[in-house]
Protein backbone atom coordinates (compact mmCIF):
# COMPACT_ATOMS: atom_id res chain seq x y z
CA UNK A 1 0.00 0.00 0.00
CA UNK A 2 1.32 3.47 -0.89
CA UNK A 3 0.73 6.24 1.63
CA UNK A 4 0.52 9.73 0.08
CA UNK A 5 3.85 11.15 -1.00
CA UNK A 6 5.51 9.35 1.89
CA UNK A 7 7.09 11.77 4.36
CA UNK A 8 9.42 10.25 6.95
CA UNK A 9 6.71 10.48 9.63
CA UNK A 10 4.16 8.78 7.36
CA UNK A 11 6.49 5.89 6.51
CA UNK A 12 7.34 5.31 10.17
CA UNK A 13 3.65 5.26 11.11
CA UNK A 14 2.92 2.86 8.25
CA UNK A 15 5.66 0.52 9.51
CA UNK A 16 4.16 0.64 12.99
CA UNK A 17 0.75 -0.23 11.56
CA UNK A 18 2.20 -3.29 9.85
CA UNK A 19 3.71 -4.42 13.16
CA UNK A 20 0.38 -3.90 14.95
CA UNK A 21 0.36 -0.73 17.05
CA UNK A 22 -2.01 -0.89 20.02
CA UNK A 23 -4.84 1.62 20.42
CA UNK A 24 -3.23 2.88 23.61
CA UNK A 25 0.07 3.66 21.89
CA UNK A 26 -1.68 5.15 18.86
CA UNK A 27 -3.73 7.45 21.11
CA UNK A 28 -0.50 8.73 22.64
CA UNK A 29 1.23 9.25 19.28
CA UNK A 30 -1.55 10.87 17.25
CA UNK A 31 -1.68 14.22 19.14
CA UNK A 32 1.94 14.86 18.15
CA UNK A 33 1.24 14.62 14.41
CA UNK A 34 0.38 18.14 13.33
CA UNK A 35 1.46 18.46 9.70
CA UNK A 36 -1.66 18.16 7.46
CA UNK A 37 0.17 16.01 4.91
CA UNK A 38 1.30 13.60 7.61
CA UNK A 39 -2.23 13.50 8.98
CA UNK A 40 -3.66 12.80 5.52
CA UNK A 41 -1.16 10.01 4.96
CA UNK A 42 -1.81 8.44 8.36
CA UNK A 43 -5.58 8.43 7.77
CA UNK A 44 -5.05 6.29 4.66
CA UNK A 45 -3.28 3.46 6.49
CA UNK A 46 -6.40 1.70 7.72
CA UNK A 47 -9.96 2.36 8.87
CA UNK A 48 -8.99 2.49 12.54
CA UNK A 49 -6.42 5.19 11.89
CA UNK A 50 -8.87 7.06 9.67
CA UNK A 51 -11.40 7.15 12.49
CA UNK A 52 -8.84 8.23 15.06
CA UNK A 53 -7.62 11.04 12.80
CA UNK A 54 -11.24 12.19 12.42
CA UNK A 55 -11.70 12.31 16.20
CA UNK A 56 -8.38 14.03 17.01
CA UNK A 57 -7.83 16.45 14.11
CA UNK A 58 -7.75 19.98 15.59
CA UNK A 59 -7.21 22.23 12.56
CA UNK A 60 -8.34 22.19 8.94
CA UNK A 61 -7.60 24.61 6.09
CA UNK A 62 -10.03 24.51 3.16
CA UNK A 63 -8.36 26.28 0.25
CA UNK A 64 -11.66 26.80 -1.62
CA UNK A 65 -15.00 26.73 0.14
CA UNK A 66 -16.66 24.84 -2.73
CA UNK A 67 -14.37 21.81 -2.50
CA UNK A 68 -16.51 20.34 0.26
CA UNK A 69 -19.69 21.13 2.17
CA UNK A 70 -20.28 22.20 5.77
CA UNK A 71 -22.13 19.00 6.72
CA UNK A 72 -19.44 16.81 5.14
CA UNK A 73 -16.77 18.63 7.15
CA UNK A 74 -18.79 18.15 10.33
CA UNK A 75 -19.20 14.42 9.72
CA UNK A 76 -15.51 13.97 8.94
CA UNK A 77 -14.03 16.13 11.74
CA UNK A 78 -16.63 16.68 14.48
CA UNK A 79 -14.19 17.97 17.10
CA UNK A 80 -12.38 20.68 15.17
CA UNK A 81 -10.94 23.52 17.24
CA UNK A 82 -9.64 25.64 14.36
CA UNK A 83 -10.93 26.25 10.81
CA UNK A 84 -9.51 28.36 7.99
CA UNK A 85 -11.81 28.76 5.01
CA UNK A 86 -11.04 30.55 1.74
CA UNK A 87 -13.63 31.82 -0.70
CA UNK A 88 -12.99 33.81 -3.88
CA UNK A 89 -9.98 32.94 -6.04
CA UNK A 90 -6.77 34.81 -5.22
CA UNK A 91 -7.32 36.93 -8.34
CA UNK A 92 -10.08 38.75 -6.45
CA UNK A 93 -7.36 40.66 -4.57
CA UNK A 94 -6.44 42.30 -7.88
CA UNK A 95 -10.04 43.14 -8.87
CA UNK A 96 -10.09 40.42 -11.51
CA UNK A 97 -13.10 38.60 -10.00
CA UNK A 98 -16.52 40.23 -9.67
CA UNK A 99 -17.79 40.89 -6.15
CA UNK A 100 -20.80 38.57 -6.45
CA UNK A 101 -18.77 35.60 -7.73
CA UNK A 102 -19.56 33.64 -4.57
CA UNK A 103 -17.80 32.56 -1.42
CA UNK A 104 -20.64 33.07 1.08
CA UNK A 105 -20.01 32.15 4.71
CA UNK A 106 -23.70 31.78 5.62
CA UNK A 107 -24.02 27.96 5.20
CA UNK A 108 -20.75 27.48 7.08
CA UNK A 109 -21.74 29.76 9.94
CA UNK A 110 -25.06 27.93 10.34
CA UNK A 111 -23.27 24.58 10.60
CA UNK A 112 -20.65 25.99 12.98
CA UNK A 113 -23.31 27.54 15.20
CA UNK A 114 -25.27 24.31 15.52
CA UNK A 115 -22.65 21.57 15.64
CA UNK A 116 -19.01 22.66 16.10
CA UNK A 117 -18.98 22.87 19.88
CA UNK A 118 -15.18 22.75 20.15
CA UNK A 119 -14.40 25.45 17.61
CA UNK A 120 -12.29 28.26 19.09
CA UNK A 121 -10.46 29.66 16.08
CA UNK A 122 -12.20 30.81 12.88
CA UNK A 123 -10.52 32.39 9.85
CA UNK A 124 -12.55 33.45 6.78
CA UNK A 125 -10.52 34.76 3.83
CA UNK A 126 -11.90 36.49 0.71
CA UNK A 127 -15.48 35.61 1.62
CA UNK A 128 -18.83 37.41 1.72
CA UNK A 129 -19.97 37.85 5.31
CA UNK A 130 -23.32 39.32 6.37
CA UNK A 131 -24.14 41.10 9.61
CA UNK A 132 -26.57 38.29 10.36
CA UNK A 133 -23.71 35.78 10.07
CA UNK A 134 -21.72 37.66 12.69
CA UNK A 135 -24.78 37.95 14.93
CA UNK A 136 -25.43 34.21 14.79
CA UNK A 137 -21.77 33.38 15.32
CA UNK A 138 -21.52 35.71 18.31
CA UNK A 139 -24.66 34.31 19.95
CA UNK A 140 -23.81 30.64 19.38
CA UNK A 141 -20.03 30.63 19.84
CA UNK A 142 -19.23 33.97 21.45
CA UNK A 143 -18.32 32.50 24.83
CA UNK A 144 -15.71 30.09 23.46
CA UNK A 145 -14.37 31.93 20.40
CA UNK A 146 -10.74 32.94 20.90
CA UNK A 147 -9.75 34.00 17.39
CA UNK A 148 -11.92 35.58 14.68
CA UNK A 149 -10.29 36.59 11.40
CA UNK A 150 -12.27 38.25 8.62
CA UNK A 151 -9.45 38.52 6.15
CA UNK A 152 -10.12 40.51 2.95
CA UNK A 153 -13.85 39.84 3.40
CA UNK A 154 -16.82 41.99 2.40
CA UNK A 155 -20.58 42.34 2.81
CA UNK A 156 -20.81 43.35 6.47
CA UNK A 157 -20.90 46.53 8.52
CA UNK A 158 -20.04 47.77 12.00
CA UNK A 159 -23.51 46.54 13.07
CA UNK A 160 -22.22 42.99 12.72
CA UNK A 161 -19.03 43.85 14.60
CA UNK A 162 -21.16 45.26 17.42
CA UNK A 163 -22.44 41.74 18.15
CA UNK A 164 -18.86 40.48 18.21
CA UNK A 165 -17.80 43.23 20.63
CA UNK A 166 -20.69 42.50 22.99
CA UNK A 167 -20.72 38.71 23.00
CA UNK A 168 -17.19 37.49 22.20
CA UNK A 169 -15.66 38.43 25.54
CA UNK A 170 -12.82 35.91 25.42
CA UNK A 171 -11.45 36.96 22.03
CA UNK A 172 -7.66 37.01 21.92
CA UNK A 173 -7.56 38.03 18.25
CA UNK A 174 -9.90 40.12 16.10
CA UNK A 175 -8.51 40.50 12.59
CA UNK A 176 -10.26 42.59 9.92
CA UNK A 177 -7.36 43.67 7.69
CA UNK A 178 -8.27 44.78 4.14
CA UNK A 179 -11.93 43.89 4.60
CA UNK A 180 -14.60 46.07 2.98
CA UNK A 181 -16.71 47.15 5.94
CA UNK A 182 -19.55 49.66 5.94
CA UNK A 183 -18.59 52.14 8.67
CA UNK A 184 -21.78 53.23 10.47
CA UNK A 185 -20.29 54.18 13.83
CA UNK A 186 -17.60 53.29 16.35
CA UNK A 187 -19.83 51.55 18.90
CA UNK A 188 -18.40 48.15 18.02
CA UNK A 189 -14.99 49.19 19.32
CA UNK A 190 -16.50 50.78 22.43
CA UNK A 191 -18.27 47.52 23.27
CA UNK A 192 -15.06 45.59 22.67
CA UNK A 193 -13.20 47.96 24.99
CA UNK A 194 -15.82 47.58 27.74
CA UNK A 195 -16.25 43.80 27.56
CA UNK A 196 -12.84 42.35 26.76
CA UNK A 197 -9.86 42.08 29.11
CA UNK A 198 -7.84 39.38 27.32
CA UNK A 199 -7.39 40.81 23.82
CA UNK A 200 -3.90 40.25 22.39
CA UNK A 201 -4.33 41.29 18.73
CA UNK A 202 -6.64 43.87 17.19
CA UNK A 203 -6.28 44.54 13.47
CA UNK A 204 -8.47 46.78 11.30
CA UNK A 205 -5.58 47.95 9.12
CA UNK A 206 -6.37 49.04 5.55
CA UNK A 207 -10.10 49.32 6.19
CA UNK A 208 -12.50 52.28 6.01
CA UNK A 209 -13.20 52.16 9.75
CA UNK A 210 -12.62 55.83 10.56
CA UNK A 211 -15.29 56.48 13.22
CA UNK A 212 -13.47 54.82 16.10
CA UNK A 213 -12.57 56.98 19.11
CA UNK A 214 -9.03 57.16 20.41
CA UNK A 215 -10.46 56.94 23.95
CA UNK A 216 -11.66 53.40 23.15
CA UNK A 217 -8.24 52.41 21.85
CA UNK A 218 -6.76 53.73 25.07
CA UNK A 219 -9.34 51.84 27.15
CA UNK A 220 -8.47 48.60 25.35
CA UNK A 221 -4.80 49.17 26.13
CA UNK A 222 -5.61 49.76 29.83
CA UNK A 223 -7.97 46.81 30.19
CA UNK A 224 -6.03 44.29 28.08
CA UNK A 225 -2.60 44.03 29.63
CA UNK A 226 -1.72 41.22 27.20
CA UNK A 227 -2.23 43.42 24.09
CA UNK A 228 0.80 42.85 21.87
CA UNK A 229 -0.41 43.85 18.38
CA UNK A 230 -2.54 46.79 17.21
CA UNK A 231 -3.01 47.66 13.54
CA UNK A 232 -5.50 50.43 12.84
CA UNK A 233 -6.80 52.60 9.99
CA UNK A 234 -5.61 56.14 9.22
CA UNK A 235 -5.69 57.89 12.56
CA UNK A 236 -3.69 60.91 13.70
CA UNK A 237 -0.64 59.67 15.59
CA UNK A 238 -0.74 62.59 18.05
CA UNK A 239 -4.10 61.33 19.31
CA UNK A 240 -2.49 58.00 20.21
CA UNK A 241 -0.02 59.29 22.80
CA UNK A 242 -2.22 58.00 25.66
CA UNK A 243 -2.70 54.66 23.92
CA UNK A 244 1.06 54.15 23.49
CA UNK A 245 1.60 55.05 27.15
CA UNK A 246 -0.98 52.48 28.32
CA UNK A 247 0.01 49.66 25.92
CA UNK A 248 3.13 48.66 27.79
CA UNK A 249 3.28 45.14 26.29
CA UNK A 250 2.77 46.26 22.68
CA UNK A 251 5.17 44.65 20.20
CA UNK A 252 3.50 45.59 16.91
CA UNK A 253 1.81 48.73 15.64
CA UNK A 254 0.72 49.73 12.14
CA UNK A 255 -1.49 52.44 10.70
CA UNK A 256 -1.92 56.02 11.87
CA UNK A 257 -1.26 59.16 9.87
CA UNK A 258 0.65 62.44 10.09
CA UNK A 259 -1.19 65.69 9.41
CA UNK A 260 0.43 68.14 11.84
CA UNK A 261 3.72 70.04 11.84
CA UNK A 262 6.66 67.60 12.04
CA UNK A 263 8.15 69.09 15.23
CA UNK A 264 4.97 68.23 17.17
CA UNK A 265 5.66 64.50 16.82
CA UNK A 266 8.62 64.68 19.15
CA UNK A 267 6.02 64.21 21.92
CA UNK A 268 5.24 60.68 20.67
CA UNK A 269 6.92 57.91 22.63
CA UNK A 270 6.43 54.32 21.53
CA UNK A 271 6.22 51.32 23.90
CA UNK A 272 9.65 49.93 24.76
CA UNK A 273 8.87 46.41 23.47
CA UNK A 274 7.81 47.59 20.02
CA UNK A 275 9.66 45.63 17.35
CA UNK A 276 7.20 45.49 14.40
CA UNK A 277 6.16 48.82 12.89
CA UNK A 278 4.30 50.35 9.95
CA UNK A 279 3.48 54.08 9.97
CA UNK A 280 1.25 55.29 7.14
CA UNK A 281 2.08 58.58 5.43
CA UNK A 282 5.30 59.01 7.35
CA UNK A 283 7.58 61.39 5.48
CA UNK A 284 11.23 62.34 5.82
CA UNK A 285 10.48 64.97 8.47
CA UNK A 286 8.59 62.54 10.71
CA UNK A 287 11.03 59.66 10.26
CA UNK A 288 13.27 60.66 13.23
CA UNK A 289 10.61 59.44 15.70
CA UNK A 290 11.59 55.90 14.68
CA UNK A 291 15.34 56.35 15.13
CA UNK A 292 15.51 55.81 18.93
CA UNK A 293 14.29 52.21 18.66
CA UNK A 294 15.17 51.39 15.04
CA UNK A 295 17.86 48.93 16.13
CA UNK A 296 15.18 46.86 17.89
CA UNK A 297 12.90 46.54 14.85
CA UNK A 298 12.37 43.08 13.40
CA UNK A 299 9.59 44.03 10.97
CA UNK A 300 9.16 47.28 9.04
CA UNK A 301 6.23 48.11 6.75
CA UNK A 302 6.99 51.10 4.51
CA UNK A 303 4.35 50.39 1.86
CA UNK A 304 2.36 53.53 2.65
CA UNK A 305 5.14 55.85 3.71
CA UNK A 306 6.05 59.00 1.77
CA UNK A 307 9.76 58.30 1.60
CA UNK A 308 12.22 58.64 -1.25
CA UNK A 309 15.10 56.32 -2.05
CA UNK A 310 17.58 58.19 0.15
CA UNK A 311 15.13 58.17 3.07
CA UNK A 312 14.74 54.41 2.78
CA UNK A 313 18.51 54.02 2.89
CA UNK A 314 18.84 56.26 5.94
CA UNK A 315 16.21 54.34 7.89
CA UNK A 316 17.14 50.80 6.85
CA UNK A 317 20.79 51.15 7.80
CA UNK A 318 19.63 51.83 11.37
CA UNK A 319 17.74 48.50 11.51
CA UNK A 320 20.40 45.74 11.77
CA UNK A 321 17.98 43.23 13.30
CA UNK A 322 15.35 43.51 10.59
CA UNK A 323 13.80 40.17 9.57
CA UNK A 324 10.81 41.37 7.52
CA UNK A 325 10.63 44.39 5.18
CA UNK A 326 7.72 45.56 3.04
CA UNK A 327 8.20 48.56 0.76
CA UNK A 328 7.49 49.91 -2.70
CA UNK A 329 9.94 49.96 -5.56
CA UNK A 330 10.84 53.57 -4.76
CA UNK A 331 13.34 51.88 -2.43
CA UNK A 332 15.43 51.41 -5.58
CA UNK A 333 18.48 49.30 -6.19
CA UNK A 334 20.45 51.49 -3.81
CA UNK A 335 17.97 50.79 -1.03
CA UNK A 336 18.28 47.04 -1.63
CA UNK A 337 22.07 47.35 -1.54
CA UNK A 338 21.88 49.09 1.84
CA UNK A 339 19.45 46.39 3.00
CA UNK A 340 21.88 43.66 1.93
CA UNK A 341 24.75 45.35 3.75
CA UNK A 342 22.89 46.20 6.96
CA UNK A 343 20.25 43.50 7.55
CA UNK A 344 21.88 40.08 7.57
CA UNK A 345 18.97 38.49 9.45
CA UNK A 346 16.40 39.33 6.76
CA UNK A 347 14.00 36.44 6.07
CA UNK A 348 11.11 38.06 4.17
CA UNK A 349 11.10 40.84 1.58
CA UNK A 350 8.09 42.23 -0.27
CA UNK A 351 8.61 45.01 -2.83
CA UNK A 352 5.36 46.28 -4.38
CA UNK A 353 4.91 48.47 -7.41
CA UNK A 354 4.68 52.19 -6.67
CA UNK A 355 2.18 54.49 -8.34
CA UNK A 356 3.95 56.11 -11.29
CA UNK A 357 2.10 59.39 -10.70
CA UNK A 358 2.46 59.68 -6.94
CA UNK A 359 4.77 62.19 -5.34
CA UNK A 360 6.58 59.39 -3.58
CA UNK A 361 8.09 58.34 -6.90
CA UNK A 362 11.80 59.04 -7.14
CA UNK A 363 14.08 59.10 -10.16
CA UNK A 364 16.19 56.50 -8.33
CA UNK A 365 13.15 54.40 -7.43
CA UNK A 366 13.78 51.54 -9.82
CA UNK A 367 14.46 47.95 -8.82
CA UNK A 368 16.41 45.80 -11.27
CA UNK A 369 18.85 42.92 -11.47
CA UNK A 370 21.38 45.04 -9.57
CA UNK A 371 19.24 45.15 -6.43
CA UNK A 372 18.20 41.51 -6.71
CA UNK A 373 21.82 40.35 -6.94
CA UNK A 374 22.84 42.48 -3.95
CA UNK A 375 19.99 40.99 -1.95
CA UNK A 376 20.91 37.40 -2.84
CA UNK A 377 24.58 37.91 -1.94
CA UNK A 378 23.98 39.86 1.25
CA UNK A 379 20.88 38.28 2.84
CA UNK A 380 21.69 34.58 2.95
CA UNK A 381 18.85 33.71 5.37
CA UNK A 382 16.13 34.99 3.03
CA UNK A 383 13.11 32.66 2.78
CA UNK A 384 10.50 34.77 0.97
CA UNK A 385 10.93 37.28 -1.87
CA UNK A 386 8.07 38.99 -3.71
CA UNK A 387 9.44 41.72 -5.96
CA UNK A 388 8.45 44.00 -8.84
CA UNK A 389 11.39 44.78 -11.12
CA UNK A 390 11.82 47.15 -14.05
CA UNK A 391 14.71 45.19 -15.56
CA UNK A 392 16.08 41.68 -15.09
CA UNK A 393 18.83 39.37 -16.35
CA UNK A 394 19.55 35.66 -16.36
CA UNK A 395 22.64 36.32 -14.25
CA UNK A 396 20.57 37.83 -11.44
CA UNK A 397 18.30 34.76 -11.27
CA UNK A 398 21.36 32.51 -11.33
CA UNK A 399 22.71 34.55 -8.41
CA UNK A 400 19.54 33.86 -6.43
CA UNK A 401 19.91 30.15 -7.15
CA UNK A 402 23.52 30.21 -6.02
CA UNK A 403 23.09 32.06 -2.72
CA UNK A 404 19.47 31.82 -1.51
CA UNK A 405 19.44 28.24 -0.31
CA UNK A 406 16.67 28.84 2.26
CA UNK A 407 14.26 30.32 -0.27
CA UNK A 408 10.79 28.74 0.03
CA UNK A 409 8.69 31.32 -1.81
CA UNK A 410 9.87 33.41 -4.79
CA UNK A 411 7.64 35.77 -6.79
CA UNK A 412 8.88 38.10 -9.52
CA UNK A 413 6.87 40.51 -11.65
CA UNK A 414 8.51 42.28 -14.61
CA UNK A 415 6.98 45.73 -15.06
CA UNK A 416 6.22 47.35 -18.41
CA UNK A 417 8.07 50.57 -17.59
CA UNK A 418 11.18 49.91 -19.66
CA UNK A 419 10.81 49.56 -23.41
CA UNK A 420 13.85 47.30 -23.61
CA UNK A 421 14.81 44.59 -21.14
CA UNK A 422 18.51 43.83 -20.83
CA UNK A 423 18.40 40.05 -21.14
CA UNK A 424 15.44 38.04 -22.46
CA UNK A 425 14.40 35.24 -22.57
CA UNK A 426 15.09 34.15 -18.98
CA UNK A 427 15.18 30.41 -19.64
CA UNK A 428 18.66 29.73 -18.25
CA UNK A 429 18.23 32.03 -15.26
CA UNK A 430 14.97 30.36 -14.25
CA UNK A 431 16.55 26.94 -14.60
CA UNK A 432 19.50 27.94 -12.39
CA UNK A 433 17.20 29.45 -9.76
CA UNK A 434 15.01 26.36 -9.56
CA UNK A 435 17.97 24.00 -9.48
CA UNK A 436 19.64 26.00 -6.73
CA UNK A 437 16.65 26.66 -4.49
CA UNK A 438 15.70 23.13 -3.46
CA UNK A 439 13.39 24.29 -0.65
CA UNK A 440 11.11 26.23 -3.01
CA UNK A 441 7.42 25.47 -2.45
CA UNK A 442 5.75 28.53 -4.03
CA UNK A 443 6.86 30.15 -7.27
CA UNK A 444 5.48 33.05 -9.33
CA UNK A 445 6.90 34.43 -12.56
CA UNK A 446 4.99 37.22 -14.30
CA UNK A 447 6.86 38.45 -17.34
CA UNK A 448 6.04 39.93 -20.75
CA UNK A 449 5.95 38.57 -24.27
CA UNK A 450 9.29 36.92 -25.07
CA UNK A 451 10.24 36.57 -21.39
CA UNK A 452 10.26 32.79 -21.39
CA UNK A 453 10.31 30.36 -24.31
CA UNK A 454 8.84 26.88 -24.51
CA UNK A 455 12.22 25.57 -23.35
CA UNK A 456 11.96 27.78 -20.26
CA UNK A 457 8.53 26.29 -19.52
CA UNK A 458 10.03 22.84 -19.87
CA UNK A 459 12.73 23.80 -17.34
CA UNK A 460 10.09 24.92 -14.85
CA UNK A 461 8.34 21.56 -15.12
CA UNK A 462 11.61 19.66 -14.90
CA UNK A 463 13.18 21.51 -11.96
CA UNK A 464 10.19 22.17 -9.68
CA UNK A 465 9.82 18.82 -7.90
CA UNK A 466 8.53 20.30 -4.63
CA UNK A 467 6.62 23.39 -5.77
CA UNK A 468 2.96 23.21 -4.70
CA UNK A 469 1.65 26.62 -5.89
CA UNK A 470 2.62 28.43 -9.07
CA UNK A 471 1.60 31.61 -10.89
CA UNK A 472 2.80 32.06 -14.47
CA UNK A 473 2.09 35.17 -16.53
CA UNK A 474 2.97 35.83 -20.18
CA UNK A 475 5.24 32.81 -20.51
CA UNK A 476 5.82 30.29 -23.29
CA UNK A 477 5.37 30.40 -27.04
CA UNK A 478 3.01 27.54 -27.93
CA UNK A 479 0.91 24.65 -26.69
CA UNK A 480 3.96 22.41 -26.98
CA UNK A 481 5.72 24.37 -24.21
CA UNK A 482 2.76 24.01 -21.85
CA UNK A 483 2.55 20.28 -22.47
CA UNK A 484 6.27 19.87 -21.77
CA UNK A 485 5.82 21.83 -18.54
CA UNK A 486 2.90 19.64 -17.46
CA UNK A 487 4.96 16.47 -17.73
CA UNK A 488 6.88 17.69 -14.67
CA UNK A 489 5.83 19.48 -11.46
CA UNK A 490 4.88 16.28 -9.59
CA UNK A 491 3.84 18.17 -6.42
CA UNK A 492 1.94 21.06 -8.04
CA UNK A 493 -1.52 21.42 -6.49
CA UNK A 494 -2.54 24.96 -7.50
CA UNK A 495 -1.73 26.56 -10.86
CA UNK A 496 -2.68 30.11 -11.85
CA UNK A 497 -1.93 31.54 -15.30
CA UNK A 498 -2.52 34.88 -17.01
CA UNK A 499 -1.97 36.33 -20.44
CA UNK A 500 -0.78 33.15 -22.12
CA UNK A 501 -1.06 31.93 -25.70
CA UNK A 502 -2.36 28.45 -24.96
CA UNK A 503 -5.46 26.83 -26.42
CA UNK A 504 -8.30 25.35 -24.39
CA UNK A 505 -7.31 21.84 -25.44
CA UNK A 506 -3.70 22.31 -24.33
CA UNK A 507 -4.84 23.70 -20.97
CA UNK A 508 -7.16 20.73 -20.48
CA UNK A 509 -4.49 18.17 -21.42
CA UNK A 510 -1.98 19.89 -19.12
CA UNK A 511 -4.47 19.70 -16.25
CA UNK A 512 -4.75 15.95 -16.78
CA UNK A 513 -0.98 15.46 -16.93
CA UNK A 514 -0.25 17.40 -13.72
CA UNK A 515 -0.79 14.47 -11.41
CA UNK A 516 -1.22 16.41 -8.12
CA UNK A 517 -3.26 19.30 -9.52
CA UNK A 518 -6.31 20.23 -7.45
CA UNK A 519 -7.00 23.76 -8.67
CA UNK A 520 -6.55 25.62 -11.97
CA UNK A 521 -7.27 29.28 -12.69
CA UNK A 522 -6.53 30.85 -16.08
CA UNK A 523 -7.28 34.32 -17.43
CA UNK A 524 -6.34 35.18 -20.99
CA UNK A 525 -6.03 32.21 -23.35
CA UNK A 526 -7.15 31.20 -26.86
CA UNK A 527 -10.89 30.83 -26.34
CA UNK A 528 -13.39 28.93 -28.46
CA UNK A 529 -17.09 29.67 -28.91
CA UNK A 530 -18.33 26.73 -26.86
CA UNK A 531 -15.46 25.75 -24.55
CA UNK A 532 -15.93 22.17 -25.75
CA UNK A 533 -12.20 21.43 -25.79
CA UNK A 534 -12.05 21.98 -22.04
CA UNK A 535 -14.03 18.77 -21.62
CA UNK A 536 -10.79 16.88 -22.16
CA UNK A 537 -10.17 17.45 -18.45
CA UNK A 538 -13.69 16.46 -17.38
CA UNK A 539 -13.68 13.72 -14.72
CA UNK A 540 -15.56 12.77 -11.55
CA UNK A 541 -15.46 15.38 -8.77
CA UNK A 542 -13.87 17.98 -11.10
CA UNK A 543 -15.83 21.24 -11.47
CA UNK A 544 -15.19 23.52 -14.45
CA UNK A 545 -16.46 27.11 -14.48
CA UNK A 546 -16.15 29.79 -17.16
CA UNK A 547 -16.31 33.56 -16.85
CA UNK A 548 -16.70 35.10 -20.32
CA UNK A 549 -14.76 38.21 -21.26
CA UNK A 550 -16.39 41.42 -20.06
CA UNK A 551 -15.95 45.17 -20.07
CA UNK A 552 -14.92 46.79 -16.79
CA UNK A 553 -15.19 50.52 -16.09
CA UNK A 554 -12.16 52.09 -14.44
CA UNK A 555 -10.97 55.65 -13.82
CA UNK A 556 -8.20 56.79 -16.16
CA UNK A 557 -5.25 58.93 -15.10
CA UNK A 558 -7.10 62.08 -16.22
CA UNK A 559 -10.08 61.17 -14.01
CA UNK A 560 -12.35 60.02 -16.82
CA UNK A 561 -14.14 56.67 -16.86
CA UNK A 562 -12.91 54.22 -19.49
CA UNK A 563 -13.94 50.68 -20.34
CA UNK A 564 -11.26 48.01 -20.49
CA UNK A 565 -11.73 44.41 -21.59
CA UNK A 566 -11.16 41.68 -19.02
CA UNK A 567 -10.31 38.42 -20.85
CA UNK A 568 -12.22 35.22 -20.17
CA UNK A 569 -11.45 33.05 -17.12
CA UNK A 570 -11.34 29.32 -16.50
CA UNK A 571 -11.66 27.97 -12.97
CA UNK A 572 -11.42 24.22 -12.40
CA UNK A 573 -11.12 22.41 -9.09
CA UNK A 574 -11.73 19.16 -7.28
CA UNK A 575 -14.88 19.08 -5.15
CA UNK A 576 -16.44 16.38 -3.01
CA UNK A 577 -19.60 18.50 -2.88
CA UNK A 578 -20.33 18.47 -6.61
CA UNK A 579 -21.15 21.58 -8.68
CA UNK A 580 -22.07 24.61 -6.61
CA UNK A 581 -25.55 26.11 -6.81
CA UNK A 582 -24.92 29.80 -6.09
CA UNK A 583 -23.58 30.84 -9.51
CA UNK A 584 -24.15 34.48 -10.47
CA UNK A 585 -25.20 35.13 -14.07
CA UNK A 586 -21.61 36.01 -14.95
CA UNK A 587 -20.35 32.49 -14.22
CA UNK A 588 -21.11 29.57 -16.55
CA UNK A 589 -20.68 26.03 -15.18
CA UNK A 590 -19.38 23.68 -17.85
CA UNK A 591 -21.60 20.61 -17.88
CA UNK A 592 -20.23 17.68 -19.96
CA UNK A 593 -23.76 16.28 -20.37
CA UNK A 594 -24.84 19.42 -22.21
CA UNK A 595 -22.42 18.62 -25.03
CA UNK A 596 -23.72 15.12 -25.64
CA UNK A 597 -26.61 16.50 -27.69
CA UNK A 598 -24.47 18.86 -29.79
Amino acid sequence: MEVGNGSKMSREMFDLANRGMSDEVLNCVMPYIHDPKDRDAVSLVCRRWYDLDALTRKHITIALCYTTSPDRLRRRFPHLESLKLKGKPRAAMFNLIMEDWGGYVTPWVKEIAEYFDCLKVLHFRRMIVKDSDLELLAKARGRVLLVLKLDKCSGFSTDGLLHVGRSCRNLRTLFLEESQIVDKDGEWLHELALNNTVLETLNFYMTELAKVRFEDLELIAKNCQSLISMKISDYEVLDLVGFFRAASALEEFAGGSFSEEPDRYSAVTFPRRLCRLGLNYMGKNEMPIVFPFASLLKKLDLLYCLLKTEDHCLLIQRCPNLEVLEARDVIGDRGLEVLAQSCKKLRRLRIERGDDDQEMEDEEGVVSQRGLMALARGCLEIEYVAIYVSDITNASLECVGTHSKNLCDFRLVLLEREERITDLPLDNGVRALLMGCQKLRRFALYLRSGGLTDMGLRYIGQYSPNVRWMLLGYVGESDAGLLEFSRGCPSLQKLEMRGCCFSERALAVAAMQLTSLRYLWVQGYRTSETGRDLLVMARPFWNIELIPSRGVIIDSQDGESVVIEHPAHILAYYSLAGPRTDFPSTVIPLDPAAFLTL
